[in-house]
């Protein structure tokens, strides 16, 4: 990300603002010259020095302490000659400000101070009215801190500009971390779910499709049904994608959309598959907020996808416990008691347990004493607005 320069002119090129101040310096200066009754003691090397001095500047922002030197050496030199006062201090006020505003604090400083009293020196031994006139110290002084300071000013302004840069990248880039994360946990959710149905019951088809053909005959129904909606729900994704990549901000949903609407639609799936589910209700069913919504979801459907694949031949219950501040999902089984090979640090346990606690809640999964395994999900869910899960 490209910090923009805070201070006058900082993004044209150096000789943009040198022209301008090359041909005051060098026209005005005659002009100066005759104000102050002078036009005697003005002649080439008046005009190339006061040149000199802001073409020096093209280099002011990659060399600026050199720069500053270079600039206070040619007018010392202008000066000691006797040469008017006028314009060529517009190249000491540059050289001064971008000496501060861009190259070593100190360096400038001290640079800036010290530039000022060969300065004086030059001014005395040139012009016999400024000796012993011990205001013109102070004035010089003065307007040196001021430039300094205004170059000060310049470099904290661009310097909270670069940290607050730096902040917004990384906050670009931990986003685009999370949603990538968000998206994959949506494209493991569905192919995990659907691809597992896929397989057992293509697994049951080739072990029946001799003995018992009707059975085969749901079973390839259900691979149907499976693939299908398998198909939309990647096409979504993809959707989602597609929008994001091109910038746009489409009316639909920034995310695939998962709802506990579809719950009924899971539980017939998983039924037609060979997991009976039976869901119960607690409290008073009332609308829930988005992302509390869609991880619900997800999570019911990776339990009962894990049972599915690892608790053998079995029956699984889905509670809704609707609490006056949360929502609290639980899926059980009467299983082997296990969730695989993947307990506690396979892709699906791990990200029920990341969709819980981005949302502020929590997340437990274990095998039961009794037999059989147990998630358990709670969220805050006194509110009508939610992250997306």
């Amino acid at each position: 990300m490209t910090v923009q320069r805070p201070f006058l002119f900082g993004q044209l090129p150096p000789f943009v603002i040198v022209v301008p101040i090359a041909f005051v310096q060098v026209l005005f200066t005659f002009a100066a010259a005759a104000g102050q009754h002078m036009l005697d003691r003005v002649n080439a090397l008046t005009f190339i020095l006061a040149l000199a001095s802001a073409v020096t500047l093209c280099w002011r922002r990659s060399q600026p302490i050199l720069v500053l030197v270079a600039v206070y050496a040619l007018l010392s030199v202008y000066f000691a000659l006797g040469f008017p006062f006028g314009p060529v201090f517009i190249s000491i006020a540059v050289a001064l400000f971008n000496a501060v505003a861009n190259g070593p604090r100190l360096a400038a400083w001290v640079t800036g101070y010290a530039g000022a009293v060969v300065l004086y020196s030059a001014m005395i031994f040139g012009r016999d009215e400024v000796r012993g006139y011990w205001g013109v110290t102070g004035a010089v002084i003065a307007w040196i801190s001021l430039v300094m300071g205004l170059g000060e000013v310049a470099k904290a302004r661009r310097d909270r500009m670069a940290q607050a840069a730096a902040a917004q990248s990384e906050q670009d880039r931990r986003q685009a971390s999370e949603e990538r994360l968000r998206i994959a946990r949506e494209v493991h959710d569905v192919l995990a779910h659907h691809v597992s149905l896929i397989n057992v019951q293509s697994g049951v088809a080739l072990h029946l499709i001799d003995s018992q053909p009707e059975q085969v005959r749901e079973a390839l129904t259900a691979i149907k049904q499976s693939s299908k909606e398998v198909l939309v729900e990647l096409r979504n994704i993809l959707g989602v994608l597609r929008d994001v990549d091109n910038g746009g901000d489409r009316a639909a949903p920034r995310h695939p959309v998962a709802s506990l609407d579809q719950l009924d639609r899971l539980i017939e799936r998983m039924g037609t598959a060979g997991l009976p589910v039976e869901l119960k209700i607690a409290g008073e069913e009332r609308p829930l907020p988005k992302g509390v919504d869609a991880a619900a979801q997800r999570i019911v459907q990776e339990s009962l996808t894990n049972t599915y694949r690892h608790a053998g031949p079995t029956s699984a219950t889905v509670t809704l416990g609707y609490l006056p501040d949360q929502l609290r999902v639980q899926v059980d089984d009467d299983g082997r008691g296990e969730a695989g090979p993947s307990v506690g640090t396979g892709s699906g346990l791990a990200g029920m347990r990341q969709r819980a606690e981005a949302l502020g809640g929590t997340f437990e999964a274990g095998p039961k004493p009794g037999g059989g395994f147990r998630v358990v999900a709670t969220f805050p869910a006194s509110t009508s607005e939610g992250g997306d899960a």
